[in-house]
């Protein structure tokens, strides 16, 4: 089979602007040379990977998991050509790793200093984002690896042979409030009272096992706030504006202080396992070498993510 890395480039600039001509032009070449060359690439493989009835164009699924193949061939060969040229010698690869918001804060600081201890220094850049675009990115090569809470019913929509997962550590959903003037708790979900709920808008991961909960204790309450992150949640509760359940590791401080506490039995809780994804099909040599550190129990530490 002969592939031309620059076919390969074009697949890159096509899936990130989604059209022929935005891409052409980025690639220095006209529209029909960079469409025969698209086409080139397809004969190839004998795959079509591209929808071209689509307005903007979209990969088909096949040239979306070809792309994570192109990127990291083409990413590959740029690195050794800058090794070459001697112009990485002085620093090590940096992973890019996408995280939900509240790990990106309560979680991942510690856990890479954790591996520092342990012997396994990480370059990284750290992308704060929602778990649909975290997987987005994933599944398109932006990232390498993915922190993000484990979701027993949607399991991030992935496919476990191909997106691969080590559980780091554990927490917990729990319900907080502010206080009243005495340090009591302004909301209680075991009065049978009805209590002003901030929730998690549709869709949110941290939201179907809230939801799950909730219905299955029936507790009574009105929604006044909705929003996909654990952190807007946990402001609107500081204002006193109602009862909000949020990852314990992003309120650690705010309970430390006693600007918010924990309400209700521990049955109003719901357990968490924090889960580090990455692409079966990526071949970079850091993420198998962290990868491969982890699963000797690299990283960990007692009681990882919880309080």
């Amino acid at each position: 089979m002969n592939i031309e890395t620059k076919w390969l480039e074009d697949l890159v600039a096509l899936a990130a602007t989604r059209s022929f001509s935005q891409a052409a032009e980025r690639r220095f070449v006209t529209q029909p040379a960079f469409s025969r060359r698209i086409r080139s690439l397809e004969s190839t493989l004998g795959l079509t990977l591209v929808n071209r009835s689509r307005t903007p164009v979209e990969l088909t699924e096949a040239g979306q998991l070809f792309l994570i193949t192109a990127r990291n061939m083409v990413e590959q060969v740029g690195e050794v050509v800058r090794y070459l040229h001697n112009l990485e010698g002085q620093r090590g690869e940096v992973l890019r790793i996408a995280a939900a918001h509240s790990l990106a804060l309560g979680f991942f600081p510690a856990w890479l200093a954790r591996l520092r201890r342990d012997g396994v220094p990480v370059n990284s850049r750290l992308v704060a984002t929602n778990v649909g675009e975290a997987v987005h990115s994933l599944r398109e090569g932006a990232c390498d690896l993915i922190l993000a809470y484990h979701d027993p019913e949607a399991t991030l929509q992935m496919d476990p042979e191909l997106f691969p997962s080590l559980a780091l550590g554990r927490t917990e959903i729990v319900p907080v409030c502010a206080v009243d003037e005495a340090g009591a708790p302004l909301f209680d979900p075991d009065s049978g009272q009805s209590v002003p709920l901030l929730a998690y808008s549709a869709g949110a991961s941290l939201g179907r096992s809230v939801n799950a909960l909730l219905r299955q204790r029936g507790l009574r309450s009105t929604t006044v706030y909705e929003t996909a992150m654990a952190d807007s949640l946990k402001s609107m509760a500081m204002q006193k504006l109602g009862l909000a359940w949020v990852p314990r590791l992003s309120v650690t401080a705010e309970l430390a202080r006693g600007e918010l506490v924990i309400c209700g039995g521990e049955h109003w809780r719901v357990p968490l396992e924090i889960r580090l994804y990455r692409c079966a099909l990526v071949r970079k040599a850091p993420v198998r070498l962290l990868w491969r550190k982890l699963e000797s129990g690299a990283g960990r530490g007692d009681g990882a993510g919880a309080d």
